[in-house]
Order: structure tokens, then C-alpha cells, then sequence
């Protein structure tokens, strides 16, 4: 008989996918953001986005610090929440316990939310590098306990 983890009677599996797809959509929202920033600030990266103001020559910029907050916050999840999706689909392969898996997957969630307050505040340091390493942690754990099963 074979077992299935990647299936919604696991809870493993579900708590996985349930904050695995938060931190997606947080980390899309964050597209958003950086629009909105661009918008009320009327900064675009390429001419064709420029809304043209009466009286006014807007230049296509890359260096406003408050777009440029933004995205680099986003381009954080993005490197971030990817390799906690990935190693998490590995981690729920190895059957860890259930408990144990849980508190993985919400540290880092939570621990993600954090960094972007921290980030877009923007609160001091060392708030944002805490939030960062904490999520680190927590993908690296599930790794290191991932590569303990198949080795």
C-alpha cells in the first residue's frame, strides 16, 4: 500500500499549501504595491507608462528610492518565498510531523509579513535583518531535515 502526501487528507500537506499560498499572494500583492507607488508617484521605468501632466516632462526614471523601496522588498519574497515553496514540497515528502511542520510553515509566513513592515516603514535595524533570518532559518531547517531522510 502507498501513502500519499500530496493529498488534502494529509495535514501536513494542507497546512503546507495554505500558508505556501499566502506567501504567494503576499509576495504578488507586492506587484501591486510597487504599481501604486509608481502611480502616486508618477515614476515609470519605460516611456510608454508615462502619464503624461500638463505643463510637466516626465523622464522615465529606475531610481526613485521609494519605487525602488518597493521593489526591492518584492524582489525579496521573491527570493525568499520560491525556495520555501520548493523545499516545502520536498519537506512534505518526508512525512515530518505534523506539529513540527506547522510551526515551520507559519514562522515563516509571519516572519515574511514582518520584513515587509519592517522593510516599507521603514522600522530600524536590525527589524528587517531578524524578520529576513528568521525565514532563513526555517527554509534551511526544512531542508537540512529533508536531505536527513533522503541521505
Amino acid at each position: 500500500m502507498s501513502t500519499f502526501y500530496y493529498t488534502s487528507t494529509n495535514t501536513v500537506f494542507r497546512n503546507f499549501l495554505f500558508y505556501a499560498i499566502l506567501s504567494i499572494l503576499k509576495m504578488m500583492i507586492m506587484s501591486f504595491l510597487t504599481v501604486a507607488q509608481r502611480l502616486r508617484k508618477n515614476v515609470f521605468a519605460n516611456p510608454e507608462d508615462i502619464i503624461p501632466k500638463k505643463g510637466k516632462t516626465v523622464l522615465p526614471t529606475t531610481s526613485d528610492p521609494d519605487v525602488e523601496r518597493v521593489r526591492r522588498n518584492h524582489l525579496n519574497d521573491i527570493e525568499n518565498i520560491i525556495p520555501f515553496v520548493l523545499i516545502g514540497l520536498c519537506y512534505v515528502a518526508c512525512n515530518p510531523d505534523s506539529n513540527v511542520s506547522l510551526w515551520h510553515f507559519r514562522i515563516f509566513f509571519f516572519s515574511r509579513i514582518l520584513h515587509t513592515i519592517s522593510y516599507q516603514l521603514p522600522l530600524p535595524q536590525p527589524s528587517r535583518r531578524v524578520t529576513f533570518f528568521i525565514g532563513l532559518i526555517v527554509t534551511v531547517s526544512m531542508a537540512i531535515q529533508t536531505l536527513l531522510v533522503v541521505s
